[in-house]
């Protein structure tokens, strides 16, 4: 990981924006991420995006590559001209949010490890981001996305995608826990709880209904391609790792045949997970062991999802609404 993120973080020229000191800390910070924190490699694809844009910023700001005394010197005004400039380029207040997140992040860490002390970026204040639900599809659209077609008993694509948005509607997964289990892992006949490892590191053990669990024996049936236990459980058409794209893909083509919302996403399934949950009756607290949520305040969003739903059906329904 830290030869990979130093190689990740060259420029244009193949050059590294930044110092020696700055890229051993670089790559130490990533490698502490990595197999301390246990942060997901999306969440490390992230801040390293995040990163590379503020020290391409600071190089083009300083006129040479920065270093830790830089870093040491960085003022508020440098901060809001980076992400001024950011916000020049077209980038959402959701991205510069996390931007900032990442880099408070980083340097805590220098703070921590004796390396530097500047709490610059601590004083400003954080992008707003509007207030939005998520958007979860009705219990019959999503149904209908994870239907089975026993008509195509050969179409181990088709029986590969089901089983995956199973996992994210019968069982809660991030598109990345899914797609991150291994053939040993396989949700079968006989094993009917997962023990997934999701942000942070935190563990969580998730059941697995009999429906994909038959979904997916029937993706291992047709599967054409021998799968080792350490090996990803779902592959590609070419039998390499599958790619989140391809499902995004997948349900985006099923749109306009299923009449499913804009909105009708991998992760929307996740959402129609708790949201139906809660309509059902289900405990909060139940619901945020079940997503792998650190705090509660975050799985209580869907409490105001379900009271939508609530009000939408009796604005539509009372006779004096």
């Amino acid at each position: 990981m830290t030869r990979k993120t130093i190689h990740d973080l060259l420029d244009a020229d193949g050059e590294l924006p930044l110092a020696d000191d700055l890229a051993r800390a670089t790559a130490a910070w990533f490698d502490h991420l990595t197999h301390e924190r246990g942060y997901s490699p999306a969440t490390l694809a992230s801040y390293e995006r995040d990163l590379r844009q503020f020290v391409d910023f600071l190089k083009r700001d300083l006129g040479h590559p920065p270093c830790l005394a830089d870093l040491a010197r960085l003022d508020v005004k440098a901060v809001r001209r980076f992400l001024a400039a950011r916000r020049r380029e077209g980038t959402a207040s959701r991205s510069l949010a996390r931007t900032v997140s990442a880099l408070r992040t980083f340097y805590r860490w220098l703070e921590a490890t004796g390396q530097v002390a500047n709490r610059a970026l601590a004083q400003v204040a954080m992008p707003r981001i509007p207030h939005t639900l998520p958007k979860p599809l009705t219990v019959d659209k999503a149904a209908a996305l994870v239907e089975t077609e026993e008509g195509e008993p050969d179409d181990w694509i088709r029986a590969r995608d089901i089983a995956v948005m199973l996992l994210l509607y019968g069982a809660g997964l991030r598109i990345s826990e899914a797609l991150g289990l291994a053939r040993r892992d396989a949700p079968v006949s006989g094993r009917d709880v997962l023990r997934i490892t999701g942000k942070g590191g935190k563990e969580r053990l998730v059941p697995i209904l009999p429906v994909t669990q038959r979904a997916v024996e029937r993706y291992l049936a047709l599967c054409p391609y021998p799968l080792e236990a350490q090996s990803p459980l779902f592959v590609g058409a070419k039998g390499g790792p599958l790619s989140p794209r391809v499902i995004q893909l997948a349900i985006a083509r099923m749109r306009e045949e299923l009449a499913l919302p804009e909105t009708a996403t991998p992760h929307a399934l996740r959402h129609s997970f708790a949201t139906h949950l809660l309509a059902a009756g289900a405990d909060l607290r139940q619901i945020q062991e079940l997503l792998g949520h650190a705090s509660l305040s975050t799985t209580q969003v869907y409490t105001e999802v379900d009271r939508e739903r609530i009000l939408a059906v009796y604005d539509s329904a009372h006779p004096r609404a």
